[in-house]
């Protein structure tokens, strides 16, 4: 299990390093990128380092600490890549709104829809996996930190079953069986809907039918069930499931980030390419935060059995 801890987060920041380089391109098929692999990441594994920094020294969720920690993490690297909305959030909370309503203030009071949310979660479900409900609530509360919109919230909460599950099923996994089962998890008719066309596109040899069906785009709804869907087609291949998500275009670093969190959770640290991690930034980091997950999350196993 500690190998497939480590394998969630590094295969998350190797898809987002892969895939921002391809960012808004629609390739059809990506082949030089598995030599070409430049191991320079963005925000999504940026806030995902924030998000397992603040559990660790926390010993779990804490709200007000995990705001504050991508605040001071953005101000030390802006440059990574931020979009529009939380540097929007951070400043309303350096100017002295409360961390749990400044995202509520964007778009018209109903907060984002994008995907934020759910590019950051792998440590969230990994230090839930064997409860649905509070990996659903804890998701939930850390999305809303900077995306507020219910499908933004949503969506977090979908692609943090999609790793847990993924984490406990063995394989030979059965894609319908897998996409069926995260759709079952999911209290969304938009989230159910797409990953139940997913089920229907495992087959689909035309990728542009995929994006049209599924999206990818910054919205949750348009790529957290594409994430879901690479892994689904290619779920005995870390390589196959990244790759695939860059070639459908659009937001390649985050769909490629979310879908190699999937995939290195159910395949482990030996499931990833290794010439990929010696060049990836900070990967003794990633690692260290990963393992010291798994050590909470047996000390919490542990202190609740004895009680």
């Amino acid at each position: 299990m500690e190998s497939k801890f480590v394998g969630c987060m590094l295969g998350c920041a190797l898809g987002d390093a892969l895939g921002s380089r391809y960012e808004g391109r629609f390739t059809n098929g990506v082949t030089s990128a598995v030599t070409e692999f430049v191991g320079r990441w963005t925000d999504d594994t940026h806030m995902m380092i924030g998000v397992a920094e603040s559990l660790i020294e926390c010993r779990g969720f804490n709200g007000e600490h995990m705001a504050w920690t991508f605040i001071h993490n953005w101000q030390r690297e802006p440059w990574r890549g931020y979009g529009p909305g939380p540097p929007r959030v951070f400043k309303k909370i350096l100017s002295g709104v409360p961390w749990f309503e400044a995202a509520k203030k964007l778009y018209g009071n109903l907060g984002s829809l994008g995907n934020g949310g759910a590019m950051r979660i792998a440590p969230i479900a990994l230090l839930y996996y064997d409860d649905e409900e509070e990996l659903r609530e804890i998701a939930y509360k850390c999305a809303a930190i900077t995306h507020a919109h219910e499908l933004g919230m949503e969506g977090a909460a979908v692609q943090a079953y999609a790793i847990a599950l993924a984490l406990r099923v063995s394989e030979p996994l059965s894609p319908r069986d897998y996409l069926e089962e995260v759709a079952r998890f999911s209290k969304s008719d938009v989230y159910q809907g797409k990953l139940k066309k997913a089920i229907q596109l495992l087959d689909e040899e035309d990728r542009r039918v995929v994006i049209r069906e599924l999206g990818n785009g910054v919205e949750a709804p348009n790529s957290v069930p594409t994430a879901i869907y690479c892994f689904a087609r290619n779920h005995d291949s870390y390589v196959k499931t990244v790759l695939y998500a860059v070639s459908l275009g659009g937001d390649t670093d985050t769909i490629a980030a979310m879908a190699g969190a999937i995939a290195g959770a159910h395949l482990g640290e030996e499931g990833l390419p290794q010439e990929w991690i010696q060049s990836l930034e900070k990967a003794e980091y990633i690692k260290k935060l990963a393992k010291g997950l798994w050590a909470l999350k047996k000390s919490l196993k542990a202190a609740l059995e004895s009680s």
